[in-house]
């Protein structure tokens, strides 16, 4: 490396060190906790026990529920829920007048900004037996249920999607903006109907939006903790209990602070795999 090269990296040294010192270092001391049997009940010192936390993982039942579960909310309120209602509110929101824009733009970014305790407080009161929803469906005559006893993974799942869909909108408005409208028009006058020009014209053209979005959704979506705790707390029965829960139930309220940072890892190598298809896909469009 030329000491031209070396000139030019210098400025970003500082942001290497803090990087190291405040992601790395930390990083690193939970990647060597995971493999001792650390605990918060007062032990002399925590011993190396190796791959023992993550075989106790795979063979839990406990876990794998956990596993199925995460799997479930985020196949339902991210890649499903906040990327279909995203798209499809930046596509109404497209040819609403400015007025509708603007209110229904408000209602929804205000939703996103709302702290998750909040918004999991505000959900609750929504799906709890003496909530609004059943309120509703009492008023019209139709059967009410407890939702967060009955059907607590589905609950917790639109209320991810009601507070993460503003997100989705937001990069679909921007790439639907970017879309000639001489394109779209010329379809049009083809012929082509709404759905038509929506699956051949639109989504190719966006497709990497779509890519970044559906990344980007999956990365918070596997790591929603508060919104389900405040909800449901993994309950009942750890029906809704996700690889988040499952981590603090082991680590902090059965203070194995060892097999929960192995659990911890394990979600970030889950995480991690969603990030390199996802940038494989993009990285084949270019």
């Amino acid at each position: 490396m030329t000491a031209r090269r070396l000139v030019r990296l210098l400025p970003l040294s500082p942001a290497v060190v803090l990087l190291l010192l405040f992601l790395g270092g930390p990083l690193a001391y939970c990647v060597w906790i995971a493999f001792t049997d650390l605990q918060l009940t007062g032990q002399a010192e925590a011993s190396f026990v190796g791959l023992d936390n993550f075989r106790t993982a795979f063979r839990d039942e406990a876990f794998r529920n956990a596993v199925w579960l995460t799997v479930v909310f985020t196949v339902l309120s991210s890649l499903i829920g906040q990327n279909t209602l995203g798209l499809a509110l930046a596509a109404l929101m497209r040819r609403a007048s400015k007025p509708v824009r603007t209110l229904t733009g408000g209602i929804v970014v205000t939703a996103w900004v709302l702290p998750e305790v909040v918004a999991g407080f505000l959900l609750y009161a929504f799906f709890r037996r003496e909530g609004t929803l059943n309120a509703v469906l009492d008023l019209l005559r139709l059967p009410s249920q407890d939702w967060l006893f009955t059907l607590p993974i589905l609950a917790v799942s639109f209320a991810n999607v009601w507070r993460g869909a503003a997100f989705s909108m937001l990069v679909y408005s921007a790439a639907l903006n970017e879309i000639p409208k001489e394109i779209t028009e010329a379809a049009e006058v083809d012929g082509a109907g709404g759905w038509r020009r929506m699956w051949h014209i639109t989504l190719p053209m966006i497709r990497r939006s779509i890519g970044t979005n559906l990344m980007l959704n999956t990365l918070q979506t596997l790591s929603v903790f508060g919104l389900i705790w405040v909800m449901t707390r993994g309950g009942p029965s750890g029906r809704s209990q996700t690889l988040p829960l499952f981590m603090y139930e082991q680590a902090f309220q059965n203070s194995m602070i060892g097999y929960g940072t192995a659990v911890a890892l394990l979600l970030l190598l889950v995480g991690s795999l969603f990030s390199v298809v996802y940038l494989r896909l993009l990285r084949t469009e270019v």
